[in-house]
């Protein structure tokens, strides 16, 4: 899918593209971006993301995942 100056998606077809920005530009319709560019609904749907996996995780696995990431941190230098 073809990505705007922010990174925002855009209808992939020329016409609808151009429809598109059009509309944003005379203001019948609003991009939904935040101030860095990213779509707000998918923030919050990382955000939530995020803490469900870390509520999940048991001790044990996040002490491996975190000890596996160490690792390969360091391999790098």
């Amino acid at each position: 899918m073809p990505k705007g100056p922010k990174g925002e998606k855009r209808p992939a077809d020329v016409i609808g593209n151009a429809i598109k920005i059009a509309r944003i530009a005379t203001g019948e319709e609003e991009e939904m971006l935040t101030e860095d560019g990213k779509d707000k609904a998918a923030v919050s749907l990382g955000k939530r993301g995020g803490k469900a996996r870390a509520e999940a995780l048991s001790d044990k696995r996040r002490k491996d995942i975190a000890r596996k990431a160490a690792a390969t941190r360091w391999m790098k230098k």
